[in-house]
């Protein structure tokens, strides 16, 4: 895994943002905790967007997480705006997992409360059309998210990432998973150990699959997803909707056809509830 890459000073929130990608920090206590946020630029001023809070993996940072999914591009195209958000030493506190986050009990639920909470008092993002996505670690951040927040979350798209948290969502939450049959460090078919010190074995993916399908009461995932490859496969077509993508051979990295398809999924998703 790339070593995290030093962070330049941020920038205060709350200044206005030319279009592009420009550096903050939110408090949270004494500690400054940075990300990144990507404006179209199209946007008219003062415009609240759909907004996709997106996740690096663990040892990465938010740099390279933008690099690596290239989400810019499907917000540009699509009209969103993304944060990238930067974990403890480049780790999120997902339950189980992942070292010095979980080690320092850093509560990563109340961040993202605060920065989703930041931008739509700033006018940039929609509250109802709140997404999550996340690689590894971050994805099984971005399924916490959605586990105790899920009124806030109108959808969530995770790549390679495992679920390490007991789960009860108060509704049922569209997912979208992809991941590769021979990923190393999350096992496609479950086992190994969550954390260096958590002997406690990865769910298989589709056995994770299964449970998001019966938290909606939805179908088998029978569908074939329409603009996707061979291995997509999803429930019967509706507002909530639980997808998984199998990449056949594939490692733990980041599809190059995943970022398309999660703009296309989170268009098609409904709006949360008004808060």
């Amino acid at each position: 895994t790339p070593t995290p890459s030093q962070t330049p000073a941020p920038t205060p929130s709350g200044t206005t943002d030319p279009s592009g990608t420009t550096e903050h920090t939110i408090a949270m206590g004494d500690w400054k905790r940075p990300y990144l946020l990507h404006l179209p630029p199209d946007r008219k001023d003062g415009e609240p967007l759909p907004l996709i809070v997106a996740l690096h993996g663990g040892l990465n940072d938010p740099r390279y997480v933008r690099e690596q999914s290239g989400l810019d591009a499907v917000a540009d195209a699509r009209g969103y705006a993304v944060a990238y958000p930067e974990g403890l030493l480049g780790t999120w506190n997902a339950g189980a997992c992942c070292w010095f986050a979980r080690w320092a009990g850093v509560d990563d639920v109340a961040f993202l409360d605060r920065l989703i909470d930041t931008l739509v008092r700033e006018g940039v993002a929609d509250r109802r059309r709140v997404f999550l996505t996340g690689f590894s670690n971050g994805g099984g951040m971005a399924y916490r998210y959605a586990c105790e927040r899920a009124g806030r979350v109108a959808g969530v798209a995770v790549v390679s990432g495992a679920l390490a948290v007991g789960c009860t969502p108060d509704r049922p939450i569209s997912v979208l998973a992809f991941h590769g049959t021979w990923d190393p460090s999350v096992p496609y078919f479950g086992g190994g150990n969550m954390d260096a010190d958590v002997k406690f074995p990865f769910l298989p993916v589709q056995l994770l699959m299964e449970f998001w399908r019966w938290i909606g009461g939805l179908s088998e995932l029978s569908y074939p997803l329409r603009n996707a490859p061979d291995g997509c496969v999803g429930t019967a077509p509706g507002p909530v909707l639980v997808a998984l993508c199998t990449i056949q051979r594939g490692g733990h990295e980041w599809p190059s056809f995943a970022s398309a398809l999660i703009g296309e999924f989170f268009d098609a998703r409904p709006s949360s509830p008004a808060a």
